[in-house]
């Protein structure tokens, strides 16, 4: 992986060092004797490279030197600046040489890419960790995704059974009430009608001689219960009392009146006593 980023530093270090070697002989050359221009061309490339040499003794040391990096950067300035002013002093071919300008700034350039990776690269160990931490999440988020899954399918099950469910007794009630709302018609039709009116009245009990009770339509609707009535929901009499109303009601009629109509006329008066205690009162004012 080191590589990946190393060689190709290398290689366009070594190419703009050539080429600007190269130009500042061949420039120069024409100007002064070539060994000068030697010289500085070695020169230029030899300041270039003696900071780029400390740049990365550094970085192997875990530092940094700004005062280090500035100079490289100045060299690498320097002979963009000859291969440009070089480019330009050349009539018949200077967008060739314009083209090839840039490469001590990109050889730096590619130098700085380098260092970063170094400063962010990390142990196979390390990766491995990562990457299992990565796999774990990923699954911990499927697993997640498939549990929703599956609770919103069971909540749309169960939502849709109980809807069903509500439309079959919602249509039950409806065909009930339907039935209901015929029957009830029906007996009013009955009811209204002359001939069966008068054929159900002719057959109800008679509470007053000559008066016809008028026959009432069964109530359709919510009934309240009645609670179930005690026998001994009244104060309960006392046995002189119960003697004296249960003797009354007795010799009310002449001949005396039966054990059994006297506790019906006892009951129907209102009254309230237990079985035991009414037929104790009969025999005591009977005997």
């Amino acid at each position: 992986m080191r590589a990946k980023t190393v060689l190709p530093a290398v290689a366009m270090t070594a190419v703009s060092m050539v080429l600007t070697l190269a130009v500042v002989v061949m420039w120069l050359g024409a100007a002064m004797p070539w060994l000068v221009a030697l010289v500085v061309g070695l020169g230029i490339d030899g300041g270039w490279l003696a900071t780029l040499a400390y740049e990365r003794r550094l970085a192997a040391q875990g530092d940094h030197n700004r005062t280090v990096t500035a100079v490289g950067w100045s060299f690498g300035v320097l002979a963009t600046a000859v291969l440009v002013a070089h480019a330009l002093s050349v009539a018949h071919s200077a967008g060739a040489w314009l083209a090839v300008a840039w490469l001590p700034l990109a050889a730096k350039a590619l130098w700085l890419v380098h260092g970063m990776w170094e400063r962010t690269a990390l142990t196979p160990v390390a990766l491995d960790a990562i990457r299992g931490i990565q796999q774990e999440a990923r699954d911990e988020a499927a697993v997640a995704r498939a549990r929703l899954r599956a609770e919103a399918a069971t909540e749309e099950t169960r939502l849709t059974a109980v809807t069903e469910a509500g439309a079959r007794v919602a249509r039950v009630q409806a065909r009930t009430a339907q039935t209901l709302s015929g029957a009830w018609s029906t007996l009013e039709t009955a009811r209204a009608g002359e001939e069966t009116g008068r054929a159900l009245t002719s057959v109800t009990t008679r509470v007053t001689p000559g008066v016809t009770p008028r026959w009432e339509l069964p109530v359709w609707g919510p009934m309240e219960s009645v609670a179930a009535r005690s026998l001994e929901a009244a104060p309960a009499l006392t046995d002189d009392a119960l003697d004296v109303i249960v003797d009354d009601i007795r010799t009310s009629q002449t001949p005396a009146l039966s054990y059994r109509e006297m506790a019906a006329r006892f009951r129907a008066a209102g009254h309230s006593a237990s079985e035991v205690r009414l037929r104790a009162a009969w025999k005591r004012v009977a005997a």
